[in-house]
C-alpha cells in the first residue's frame, strides 16, 4: 500500500472475492473481481439485486472483455451466486473494452436491455467499424505528429488495427441512455447518473444515498468481515484508489483538453457524502472519497509542475516528457496511453496560456513556455514552496 493509498479507508480490509464467487459489500450489492490480461490485472464488476416491471433478478455494472475465460468465470457467477434469478438488464459505465466486452453476450443471453451513455454507445460502435486511439495507421500519424518517431513502435502501432474489435466483438443493437441528474430505480433505490469526462466520452458513474442501515452498529457478513454500510458511489474509472485514471488525447479528438475535463468531472463528487463507499473499477472499495479527489488534483498539478519545469529548459514534445511523466518502462500497450496522457497534460497547459505550440520541420509539434507563464516552471495552483522537480 502507497503512502496516498494509506490516507483511505478500506472496510473490507484485504478480502477480494475468489474467483466465480462473490463478496457482499452492502445489502444487495454484490462483488465480482475478473482477470484480465494486462499490467492492470483485473476489474471489478457488480450485481445489484433488482426488480424490473414485477421480476426479481439482478442489474450488472460492467461486463469485462470479450473472451473465453471472462465467459467461463460468468458462467461460475450463474450457475452459484444469483440464487436462481435472472439478469434483468446490463449497465455499462463507459465504453472501454474491459466494461463494454462482453454485454452483447450478456445481453443476448439473458435477453436484457443494455444501459449506457449516448456517446459512449456510438463511439464504441465507431470503433467496433475501425480501428480505435491505439492503433492504426491514424493513431501512428498522430503519435509521430507528437515525437513518437521511433520506426518499431509505429510500424506496431499502425499494425495494431484490431485492438479494440478484438475485445468487443460486437454490441447489443438498441440500448436505453443514460445521461447526468437521471435516477436509475434499481432494487428499491434510487441511484442517481453522475457524468465524468476526460477519460471516456460520457462515462456515467452511479451513486445511491441511501444504504444506510437504521442501525449503526458494524454488520458481519458471511466472510466473517466486520463493516458497516455507507452511501455507495459505483465509481467505474473516474475514481480509483491506487491509481490515477489515464486521462489521453487521441487521433478522434486531436485539440481536446480531456485533463481540465477529468478534474472538473471529479469535482462533481465532492458534493457527496464524506463516508460514501467507493466501489472502484480497479483496486478496492474505499472510504475517503474527498481525499481522494484533492490527491488526484495534487497529482496532475504535480505532474503540470513537471511538464513546465522541463518545458522551461527546451521545446518538447509528447515523446519527450514521457521519462519525466513516467518512471517505469512501458510496454507498446502501456506506451499509447501514456502518450495520450503525455499530450493531455501539453494540452491543458497550451490551452490555459501557459504553453505555446509550434510544428517543426520534422512535422513534430513542441510546445515552450509564453510570455504569461509563471517563473520557475510554476502553473495556478502551485506555491513556491512546492517544488516541480520532486
Amino acid at each position: 500500500m502507497n503512502l496516498l493509498e494509506q490516507q483511505l479507508h478500506y472496510p473490507l480490509g484485504d478480502a477480494l472475492p475468489a474467483q466465480g464467487q462473490t463478496l457482499e459489500v452492502a445489502p444487495g450489492v454484490r462483488w465480482i473481481r475478473m482477470a484480465l490480461p494486462f499490467a492492470l490485472d483485473h476489474i471489478n464488476l457488480w450485481l445489484l439485486r433488482d426488480e424490473i416491471d414485477g421480476q426479481v433478478g439482478w442489474s450488472v455494472v460492467d461486463c469485462c472483455i470479450s473472451r473465453d475465460e471472462s465467459r467461463a468465470q460468468w458462467e461460475a457467477i450463474f450457475a452459484t451466486q444469483l440464487d436462481g434469478l435472472p439478469i434483468l438488464r446490463v449497465i455499462v459505465t463507459h465504453m472501454h473494452p474491459d466494461h463494454i466486452g462482453l454485454a452483447y453476450w450478456l445481453c443476448e443471453r439473458w435477453n436484457a436491455p443494455l444501459w449506457i451513455s449516448a456517446t459512449d454507445y456510438f463511439t464504441a460502435y465507431h470503433h467496433t467499424q475501425k480501428t480505435s486511439g491505439n492503433g492504426g495507421a491514424g493513431a501512428a500519424a498522430f503519435f509521430q505528429k507528437h515525437g513518437l518517431t521511433d520506426p518499431e513502435a509505429v510500424a506496431k502501432i499502425s499494425a495494431r488495427t484490431s485492438y479494440f474489435a478484438e475485445m468487443v466483438p460486437s454490441l447489443p443493437p438498441s440500448f436505453v441512455r443514460m445521461q447526468d441528474g437521471q435516477t436509475l430505480r434499481i432494487g428499491g433505490r434510487d441511484w442517481l447518473c453522475i457524468s465524468g469526462y476526460g477519460h471516456a466520452p460520457e462515462h456515467i458513474a452511479l451513486y445511491c444515498a441511501d444504504v444506510q442501515q437504521s442501525t449503526a452498529e458494524a454488520q458481519t457478513d458471511t466472510q466473517g468481515i466486520l463493516h458497516k454500510t455507507f452511501p455507495i458511489l459505483i465509481g467505474g474509472d473516474m475514481m480509483l484508489p491506487r491509481i490515477s485514471t489515464n486521462v489521453s488525447v487521441f487521433d478522434m479528438e486531436p485539440e481536446s483538453n480531456p485533463l481540465q475535463q477529468f478534474l472538473d468531472s471529479i469535482d462533481k463528487f465532492a458534493a457527496l457524502d464524506a463516508d460514501t463507499l467507493t466501489l472502484p473499477a480497479h483496486g478496492k472499495p474505499f472510504q475517503g472519497l474527498h481525499t481522494r479527489i484533492q490527491q488526484l488534483h495534487d497529482h496532475h498539478r504535480d505532474h503540470l509542475g513537471r511538464v513546465m519545469a522541463f518545458a522551461r529548459q527546451q521545446p518538447c514534445s509528447a515523446a519527450d516528457i514521457l521519462p519525466v511523466l513516467f518512471k517505469r518502462q512501458l510496454d507498446l500497450h502501456q506506451t499509447t496511453f501514456a502518450m495520450g496522457e503525455a499530450i493531455a497534460h501539453l494540452h491543458k497547459l497550451w490551452v490555459d496560456g501557459y504553453l505555446q505550440r509550434q510544428r517543426g520541420a520534422d512535422g513534430v509539434y513542441r510546445f515552450h513556455p509564453t510570455p504569461m507563464a509563471y517563473p520557475h516552471g510554476l502553473v495556478p495552483g502551485q506555491s513556491e514552496e512546492l517544488p516541480v522537480s520532486a
